[in-house]
């Protein structure tokens, strides 16, 4: 017969599998946490025109084995490990097709960061971008009610089923719109305040203001959206993307979308100069991060990974098997703006928020170098801030006109009521 303290252990432990201890405290910390990422598959059900995933395939699928090495050297090692925060994240190809094998993970990090009280159990979440099409299957739905205080679940939807069916398609070519879009209210439902990422190629451009619009219609408030890195654009592209980010300032103004709504693309304080001296950081988190593969090997971020790279060969910095080779990492850990970028962007009058990805600047280079930046967005970015500034401006005017209004009616309702 087992004994009291027997019972409450395991007591204890079922309501840790099933996510019905919340944390002691909320110590997360914005932009400070640790990102490990699992890459429990390379298959998917799409076949997206401009994804960087250039080598999906059914075969390469994580063991459950190969995880919990891996977990266990994480949490065995503090020291090379100290963020208060974590982000376990989980990719594929389309993660939520290895739910099964997610859910034994998510367990076993659960149970390990408990019996080893590790600071991470106090602040953990697990989170997933997918595509959505499995969203409201029962296995889905289970694992989500067992986790849903700790999720973080991006479905991704590119707007309108113009837009999404011109580059998030099955793989025999039909568009999964309909699909996809089926299960936003449910999403929406347990998430209201989950984004979707939305991502614009060259083909879709003419789509970026209404697809913005009709995201938010179907009640999606926060909108992520960026264009793809990888050289794609053609001459007059940043003329065609100003005028659709014009026209959408102009709806999101006019019809005061912006009070409860959020589009990436217009940032308070984007485009403006950037001193060396201060403001020097590397914009990707490569090296800060860690990605692992099926085979347990360690990247500096999932853009290092073979099924990842056009061109080059991947980069690991290490394995579940060996743990981080620091030797390897350190290159990454150097990285800042002015060791990788043409002077031309170190001096640019627009500098802030143009973005880059360390992987495909790995991958553009013309040699195996992480110390070239790719500029194949600059007039992408440069046409962003035009339209950004319009926004602003047209913004600040608007609350300026309507708070002298409301000023001018407060007077008005003054001299009536001294005129009485």
């Amino acid at each position: 017969m087992r004994t009291t303290g027997a019972i409450a252990s395991v007591v204890r432990c079922f309501m840790i599998m099933n996510d019905d201890v919340r944390p002691m405290e909320e110590a997360w910390e914005p932009g400070l946490s640790k990102n490990i990422t699992f890459i429990v598959t390379k298959d998917c059900q799409l076949a997206c025109k401009y994804c960087y995933l250039v080598g999906k395939n059914s075969k390469e699928r994580m063991t459950f084995d190969v995880a919990k090495k891996s977990i266990d050297y994480i949490l065995g090692n503090r020291d090379l490990f100290p963020e208060r925060s974590v982000e376990f994240d989980f990719i594929g190809g389309e993660p939520l097709m290895e739910i099964g094998l997610i859910g034994r993970i998510c367990d076993y990090v659960k149970k390990q960061m408990y019996e080893l009280e590790h600071p991470w159990f106090n602040s953990y979440r697990f989170c997933f971008a997918t595509n959505g099409l499995l969203y409201s299957t029962p296995a889905v739905q289970e694992f989500v009610s067992k986790n849903h205080t700790h999720l973080s679940i991006e479905i991704t939807i590119d707007g309108t089923r113009a837009k999404h069916d011109l580059n998030r398609v099955y793989k025999d070519g039909r568009g999964s719109y309909d699909d996809v879009v089926a299960n936003i209210p449910l999403w929406l439902e347990q998430f209201p305040n989950c984004g979707t990422k939305v991502t614009i190629s060259h083909a879709d451009l003419p789509y970026v203001y209404e697809s913005v619009i009709h995201l938010y219609s179907l009640g999606i408030k926060v909108v992520n959206i960026n264009v793809v890195f990888e050289d794609v654009w053609e001459d007059g592209d940043d003329e065609i993307f100003e005028k659709q980010l014009m026209m959408l300032a102009d709806e999101m103004i006019d019809n005061e979308w912006y009070k409860d709504c959020v589009c990436s693309f217009f940032v308070e304080n984007l485009g403006k100069p950037l001193d060396p001296a201060v403001n020097n950081d590397n914009w990707c988190g490569s090296g800060k991060m860690l990605s692992i593969d099926a085979a347990g090997n360690f990247y500096p971020c999932t853009r290092f990974a073979q099924y990842s790279l056009r061109e080059k060969k991947c980069i690991t910095v290490g394995d579940c098997y060996n743990g981080i080779d620091s030797n390897r990492l350190r290159p990454f850990l150097t990285l800042d703006r002015t060791t990788q970028s043409p002077q031309e962007c170190i001096d640019c009058e627009v500098a802030s928020g143009c973005a880059w990805c360390q992987g495909e600047n790995y991958d553009a280079a013309d040699t195996p170098t992480i110390y070239q930046r790719s500029t194949a967005i600059c007039k992408m970015h440069k046409a962003r801030v035009r339209a950004n500034n319009y926004y602003w401006n047209k913004l600040y005017n608007k609350l300026e006109q309507e708070g002298k209004s409301k000023e001018l009616e407060s007077m008005k309702k003054s001299l009536n009521t001294d005129l009485c």
